[in-house]
């Protein structure tokens, strides 16, 4: 059964730094997109970041700067550090993945599986 798991999630006062795990099972991340959304309270979700099959990374301009997204595959999981954490960060964190058809440099439109989501909040 194809499972991403998000991990890492917590409470961070401004300027702290937290790192999201996305964990897949059932399949390897090595030829996937896979892209981190956030969904802040009563706002509609949102794409934050994206790694492509080609390796590519892409960031929405409030994270560019203060997020970085990775993979790892020997753990088979893209991590999302991020660091200078605002309050506006505040959101439930998902990530997405499909498998491109090509090359693709760009973060995909439509997506396959998604996980559950990981709760992030700023506290001052």
């Amino acid at each position: 059964q194809l499972q991403l798991v998000e991990s890492g999630g917590g409470l961070v006062q401004p300027g702290g730094s937290l790192r999201l795990s996305c964990a897949a099972s059932g399949f390897s991340l090595d030829d996937y997109a896979i892209t981190w959304f956030r969904q802040a309270p009563e706002q509609e979700r949102k794409e934050i970041s994206c790694i492509t099959n080609i390796g590519s990374t892409n960031y929405a301009d409030p994270v560019k700067g203060r997020f970085t997204i990775s993979r790892d595959s020997a753990k088979n999981t893209v991590s999302l550090q991020m660091n200078l954490l605002k309050l506006e960060d505040t959101a439930v964190y998902y990530c997405a993945e499909v498998k491109p058809s090509r090359p693709r440099q760009s973060c995909p439109l439509e997506y396959n599986y998604w996980g559950q989501g990981t709760q992030i909040t700023g506290s001052s």
